[in-house]
């Protein structure tokens, strides 16, 4: 699984010094994190929408499709901050063995 989000990320770095209309990806980083956010944004709404309609009809293919679009938008997203998807990787597989309370509590409060 890791190996299509290395992949991936190399394909996100590559677009970065990219032209604008060369790719899609290439023209979100050109137009800046906020457009990157506000597509991250859309995607989230979107995959919430096909979870409860999935949840109705028992059909899944429409989740998975806007989740796939959400977690390729959430990888820009960090790209974009200079993070690579193995940071994620390493944070869920540190969380393994933890309960999930103690873990939250465990946070620091802002």
């Amino acid at each position: 699984m890791s190996d299509t989000l290395t992949r991936l990320a190399e394909v996100l770095e590559a677009r970065k010094g990219a032209a604008p209309e060369s790719s899609y990806v290439a023209s979100l980083y050109h137009k800046g994190l906020n457009k990157i956010l506000e597509k991250l944004g859309e995607e989230s709404v979107e995959t919430i929408l096909a979870a409860k309609d999935a949840a109705s009809s028992g059909d899944c293919k429409d989740v998975i499709y806007e989740t796939a679009d959400l977690w390729f938008h959430s990888l820009v997203m960090l790209a974009a901050l200079g993070q690579h998807p193995q940071a994620v990787l390493d944070e869920l597989e540190r969380r393994f063995g933890l309960s999930g309370h103690a873990e939250k509590a465990a946070r620091p409060h802002n």
